[in-house]
């Protein structure tokens, strides 16, 4: 039975590899072939700003500030703040924006799907501004973002979030990727639209906003592709930006778990995303829902290697023994050693791998069980702004 171990594991391979290499060169060469421009032009409209915090003291005041100074008419623009039953010294910090226009919403402890949806309850504005509380804004960050609804196709847009530079290899191992995601998200940018949004930083119009369900985990999914599925796109404005620090891998698997479990979610929200009626149903196979299965090829790769023929077993597991064991070793390498920038690149795929595979425990766990925000680096200073 050497041809089924020999058939899985050329199977699996040319799996993997189409998922991180093969579909973002086709991607490339697909969107250069029809690219979709976008009609820009700064119309002043207003807008609501929703900024959910639960316990964000170290942040809150740098971002109402970040806000209060963005290049856009303050009289447009109103700010909500909806605290998720923060029990430190956010709703004080607030309160003393309020002569400033800044409102206080208090909820109980709900979840982050409660508080949006509370706050899109309260919204006035045509176009709604979501963002988070750790990520200081660019002063003209609004602006670019507006300007893209000028085109009548466009229902929702996000920014770049700049992660800066970290003092640690495996920092740099996250920003790496997080580069990889970027460039993927350009070529779904100029061949149409999006499938994800920036979820720090993004807008869409009011009328295209439904309310989310209890428990949601990718609400930064579930909103934008309510206008996706209406027929609207997602476009990605690389002059709008924000800011954050790098954080540590611990966190981002914190952080990754959650948003592959919001798949699994979004996939019973919408399941309209499987079929025809969505038509980008290509990229969102390949690009999203071929992520929560890498780990299993993976996993088929190992146990078929023990089927190969002699010479490409040893080479099979010689290689795949040496990526586990500079991963496993990664938390012992120096910094300073060369060896660094190999270990912390294979510990971050170990890692993440392992995130896809916790990320089907949503099927069986309350979804506020995968849910804890990540931490960020620094509170204060250091920013582009601050």
């Amino acid at each position: 039975m050497r041809w089924v171990s020999v058939a899985v594991f050329l199977a699996s391979a040319a799996f993997l590899g189409y998922v991180l290499f093969g579909y973002p060169l086709l991607l490339a060469a697909w969107a250069r072939r029809r690219p979709k421009g976008i009609v820009k032009r700064l119309d002043r409209r207003t807008v609501s700003v929703l900024l959910p915090v639960r316990n964000g003291e170290p942040w809150i005041r740098r971002k109402l500030e970040s806000l209060l100074e963005l290049n856009y008419p303050r009289e447009l623009v109103e700010i909500l703040v909806i605290s998720d039953g923060s029990t430190d010294r956010t709703e004080m910090i607030v309160e003393e924006f309020a002569t400033q226009g800044v409102e206080l919403l208090r909820i109980p402890p709900s979840g982050k799907a409660v508080a949006l949806n509370r706050g899109l309850e309260r919204a006035r504005g045509e176009i709604l501004f979501f963002t988070d509380v750790r990520q200081p804004l660019d002063p003209e960050c609004l602006n670019h973002l507006v300007a893209c609804f000028a085109d009548p196709e466009v229902g929702v847009v996000t920014g770049e979030l700049i992660v800066l530079e970290g003092d640690r290899q495996e920092e740099a191992s996250v920003g790496l990727y997080w580069e990889y995601e970027k460039w993927i998200r350009r070529q779904l940018n100029r061949l149409g639209s999006l499938l994800v949004v920036t979820g720090c930083f993004y807008a869409m119009r009011r009328a295209l906003a439904v309310p989310l369900p209890a428990g949601t985990l990718a609400d930064d999914a579930v909103l934008p592709l309510a206008a996706f599925l209406q027929g609207y796109r997602i476009v990605f404005e690389e002059r709008a930006r924000a800011y954050d620090f790098p954080t540590r891998l611990e966190a981002e698997f914190r952080r990754k778990t959650r948003t592959l479990a919001g798949l699994f979610q979004l996939v019973r929200f919408y399941p309209a995303l499987l079929g025809p009626a969505n038509r980008m149903w290509l990229h969102f196979y390949s690009y999203k829902l071929s992520r929560l299965a890498l780990p299993y090829a993976c996993l088929a790769i190992l146990v078929s290697s023990f089927g190969l023929p002699g010479g490409w077993r040893a080479w099979s597991l010689g290689a795949q023994a040496l990526f586990y064991l500079l991963a496993l070793a990664d938390h012992a390498i120096p910094e300073a050693w060369p060896l660094k920038r190999i270990s912390s690149a294979c510990r971050t795929f170990a890692v993440w791998m392992l995130a896809a595979l916790c990320s089907a425990a949503v099927l069986f766990l309350p979804p506020e069980k995968l849910w804890k925000a990540p931490p960020a680096g620094p509170s204060h200073g250091g920013l582009p702004g601050g």
